[in-house]
């Protein structure tokens, strides 16, 4: 009986093993987790959450996305273009062929006329 409740420890171990691992083959490839940030239970469960949220999300693009991307190769690419500004679907479909779109200005002009760096006279520069 003692030999039957270790092999069945022993397959049920094995078993969770199989699933767990590419997981974290994927975290650690993918969003190339080294070592956790903190260190209470709280902080690691917080990390482990975000991490899966974002796998879930890079995934879910992936499965959209018209283009064949590998989940390395996607993950590069939005590193590379996260600051980009750009409509992600039409990206996700034809990465080659879909340009970075001219963001709208941010500074608003001032309401006053003269106020401002057009104002200021200009300075003498030393030869």
């Amino acid at each position: 009986m003692q030999e039957f409740k270790r092999t069945k420890t022993k397959k049920t171990t094995y078993s969770r093993k199989l699933v767990t691992k590419p997981f974290f083959k994927a975290f650690k490839q993918n969003l190339r987790v080294k070592t956790f940030v903190g260190t209470t239970e709280n902080a690691l469960y917080i990390q482990i959450w975000t991490a899966l949220i974002g796998i879930l999300l890079i995934k879910f693009m992936r499965f959209k996305a018209a283009s064949a991307w590998s989940l390395s190769n996607l993950v590069a690419f939005l590193r590379w273009n996260l600051f980009t500004y750009r409509n992600l679907w039409d990206w996700l479909d034809r990465p080659d062929d879909t340009p970075p779109l001219e963001p709208p200005p941010s500074q608003q002009p001032l309401p006053f006329r003269g106020l401002g760096q057009q104002g200021l006279p200009k300075m003498a520069t030393s030869p």
